[in-house]
């Protein structure tokens, strides 16, 4: 099995959505670098040589460069027929769009094209850069046409083709235990409330037992609704997840609540977490009241 990482260096017209290309492989943990002058590609690659581990990269390289652009494609060529320990072949990802579409683009932008001189306008700059890019066009392992793509569609494009092998490494679930006392989490996505289980604050030798601890996670979890409770909650979210994944979200935070987020939040945000890990999910827990100072009315 070829366990190297993907390099990938965009180009195309400017315009055709190279920055939005840009921030969507960030979203799938690729190491981006943006406007990079084509002659510091084979030492940006050397970053990643053996004994430092590699990452998958993302690399722009377009007109912007000036007078260093037209180096780009002899070195691409030169990437390719070297053994890159830590790559797989370099793949080269083409943004097209229409004339029209990048007329209107940098006017609704305001944005000024890096080809636009005294002596010529807008059109006369894309044409210039479409000829500066034919041979590149002809070599890319991927073309998108983006004329009559809405962001997300471009999005989802590169997510279908340039995402982790493994579906559940496109998002970061974050599992979050509170105390609603203390107030919901500001960047909560999912919000579950399981203030209704036993609660072990109000037995007096587990009074002082966060949910951390064996004596309290027993009996919690030996509560008769613990149980279906898991269950429907694992359900929920393992229906739930792809199709937040589908849409392209990167992050999901699930927030689990009790009285004071020390015992059962904490608990039921532990056992969800495995649960997640279990299905090869990338998990953060976080049990964000745990240590909170405890007051006189604390029931957790």
């Amino acid at each position: 099995m070829d366990n190297r990482k993907r390099l990938v260096i965009i180009t195309g017209l400017s315009g055709a959505g190279k920055s939005l290309a840009t921030a969507t492989f960030e979203d799938l943990d690729y190491f981006c670098l943006d406007n990079l002058p084509p002659n510091l590609l084979p030492a940006a690659v050397e970053l990643w040589q053996p004994p430092r581990d590699a990452q998958d990269v993302a690399i722009t390289v377009d007109v912007r460069a000036g007078q260093f652009f037209e180096d780009l494609l002899p070195i691409i060529q030169q990437l390719r027929q070297s053994e890159l320990p830590q790559f797989s072949r370099p793949m080269l990802l083409f943004l097209n769009a229409s004339d029209a579409e990048l007329v209107k683009r940098f006017k609704e932008t305001r944005r000024k094209h890096p080809l636009v001189k005294k002596e010529h306008g807008i059109l006369e700059a894309i044409k210039i850069e479409r000829e500066a890019l034919a041979d590149l066009q002809e070599q890319a392992d991927k073309i998108i046409d983006t004329t009559n793509l809405e962001p997300e569609g471009l999005r989802r494009l590169l997510r279908e083709f340039f995402s982790p092998t493994k579906p559940q490494e496109r998002l970061m679930v974050a599992i979050v235990s509170f105390g609603f006392k203390h107030g919901v989490p500001l960047d909560a996505d999912v919000v579950f409330d399981v203030r209704f289980l036993a609660n072990p604050f109000w037995v007096p030798e587990l009074k002082e037992k966060d949910g951390t601890t064996e004596e309290a996670q027993q009996y919690i979890l030996s509560d008769p609704l613990t149980e279906p409770l898991l269950e429907k909650l694992f359900d929920l979210v393992e229906f739930s997840i792809p199709q937040y994944i589908k849409e392209g979200k990167a992050y999901l935070t699930i927030a689990i609540g009790c009285t004071g987020g020390k015992q059962r939040s904490v608990v039921v945000a532990n056992e969800l977490a495995k649960f997640l890990a279990s299905a090869n999910y990338v998990v953060r827990v976080e049990h964000r009241d745990l240590h909170q100072v405890r007051g006189q009315t604390d029931a957790r």
